[in-house]
């Protein structure tokens, strides 16, 4: 099994969109800036500083960030301790642990994750309201009128 990954994790993290573009194993430690282009990564290390993604990002395993997060998508089965902000959906898997402000429209936890914190979802906006009224007469006319210049009726 390739870096550990049983069938059924593969085929979750699979779920995930986006090619792999970077894995941070265990034996290496980061501190700082993590910016990301596009594409999903792997933490299953020790980072302590600010991600920034566009694309998906797991927090695996022994994976630990200490630091805010920026993604699309972001999957915990390790500890984040920060402020999360995940534009499309955030799921914690089962032994996953956030702790911190999280900003998504989708949580997803899985019996055996935990969160605390404070989560924000944003209010869905009223959905677009076609009209069934019936037109009015001045409108059917003015649709109806012969455009300027055109032969009418004689």
């Amino acid at each position: 099994m390739p870096f550990g990954f049983g069938k059924s994790t593969r085929r979750q993290l699979a779920e995930l969109s986006g090619d792999w573009v970077g894995w941070l194993d265990p034996g290496v430690e980061v501190e700082g800036k993590m910016k990301v282009t596009s594409g999903l990564i792997r933490v299953n290390t020790h980072f302590k500083g600010e991600i920034d993604s566009e694309g998906a990002l797991v927090v695996h395993d022994q994976g630990e960030v200490d630091g805010d997060i920026r993604t699309r998508i972001l999957s915990v089965t390790g500890k984040v301790k920060g402020n999360v902000h995940a534009s499309e959906r955030l799921e914690i898997k089962e032994h996953g642990v956030v702790l911190g402000s999280i900003y998504t429209p989708c949580l997803l936890v899985d019996p055996g994750g935990f969160f605390d914190g404070q989560c924000h979802m944003p209010t869905p906006g009223p959905a677009a309201q076609v009209s069934t009224a019936p037109e009015s007469k001045s409108d059917a006319q003015e649709t109806a009128a012969p455009a300027a210049g055109a032969p009418g009726p004689h």
